[in-house]
């Protein structure tokens, strides 16, 4: 009975270190792994045209339709934005909170929105409405 329980709560840490660390979308494009081991981010590029001043990762109105998460230089975070502007960004909850949430990958050269943490999941470009999911 103690073992089972033992394997039970080994299993659950491992569980939770692994959502903790599998926090990107594979096949990502916008992120890339060099050789020497160091990671190269891109973000997706600001509009011509001119942007409203950035609602603040911290205001609470900011995120009517769920977080957008986007992979930075500082790893995965939970932005208003696909731009990631500086502060419309914050550390990812992903596989602690249950949010609302898109994830802005590149696929083909095109930034996409997706459904999932998964390139087979439901991706539409950034300019269609997106398909959010509580996550």
């Amino acid at each position: 009975m103690i073992s089972s329980r033992i394997t039970l709560v080994a299993f659950a840490l491992a569980t939770c270190a692994a959502a903790a660390q599998a926090q990107f979308v594979k096949g990502n494009e916008a992120v890339r792994v060099h050789p020497n081991g160091t990671r190269t981010v891109e973000t997706p590029p600001l509009p011509a045209f001119p942007l409203a001043s950035p609602c603040k990762a911290e205001n609470p109105g900011c995120t009517g339709g769920g977080w957008l998460m986007v992979e930075t230089r500082d790893g995965l975070q939970e932005c208003t934005e696909f731009y990631a502007r500086p502060g419309t960004c914050r550390p990812s909850t992903f596989g602690t909170e249950k949010r609302s949430r898109l994830w802005i990958v590149k696929l083909k050269g095109q930034w996409m929105q997706c459904q999932r943490p998964d390139i087979s999941s439901v991706c539409v470009s950034t300019k269609a409405l997106p398909y959010s999911e509580v996550q």
